[in-house]
């Protein structure tokens, strides 16, 4: 799993826009904790460390603990919206999550030993059909991201998901098949495999398995 990381933040006595677009005026962000059957809590946090933790990798994998006063909340981002023209950072929603929480979330694919690989030497082409695989995991054991060795696979292979060493605990969502992460393609055309013509699945956002989000206030 990532390192962890800590916010300090301060509640939010008024909610709504207005009081949000104050906030963001004072380069804080409003954020919504929730979950783990406890009542939501309204915080603001300052704008550039919750930056620098979004755009350092790994923000959506990553537990992190949110303090205010002497209270601390262990979390996981579940959702953020960036303003869209200057890509500010407007709202962030974060899971309260413990040691029995199991949550769902994407885990990026990497390739190793591409320059090694039998198929890719003869000339085949790495097709990646899925750059994430959805899992179900303890929230406090999210792996950094699954890894596929290329060197057993010939030219025309299919990768599938049964290529992943999973971790203990962690299992993907999609149960009913050997579905395919990969494909090692002959040049000049495409290897059709049944994600390539449904078309790879929309990443859904991390979500606490049984939990219910409530309604946000900006």
């Amino acid at each position: 799993m990532s390192d962890t990381y800590v916010l300090e933040g301060q509640l939010r006595e008024r909610v709504g826009k207005g009081a949000a677009r104050e906030l963001r005026r004072n380069k804080m962000v409003p954020v919504v904790i929730y979950g783990d059957k406890k009542d939501p809590v309204s915080v603001a946090l300052p704008y550039k460390e919750l930056s620098m933790q979004l755009n350092g990798g790994g923000f959506m994998t990553t537990i992190g603990t949110i303090k205010i006063g002497s209270d601390e909340h262990k979390v996981l981002a579940k959702d953020y919206q960036l303003d869209p023209v200057r890509d500010f950072i407007e709202h962030v929603d974060f899971l309260r999550v413990s040691k029995n929480t199991v949550v769902t979330v994407e885990i990026p694919v990497t390739f190793l030993n591409d320059e090694d690989c039998p198929g890719i030497k003869k000339g085949g082409i790495l097709n990646v059909v899925r750059h994430t695989v959805e899992v179900n995991c303890p929230a406090d054991s999210i792996p950094d991201g699954f890894e596929i060795d290329l060197l057993p696979f010939e030219m025309g292979d299919s990768i599938n998901i049964s290529s992943v060493t999973m971790p203990e605990g962690v299992e993907p969502t999609i149960t009913d098949r050997d579905f395919t992460v990969a494909t090692i393609a002959a040049p000049g055309g495409s290897q059709e495999t049944e994600e390539d013509e449904e078309g790879a699945p929309e990443a859904p956002e991390t979500e606490v398995i049984g939990e219910k989000k409530e309604e946000g206030e900006e």
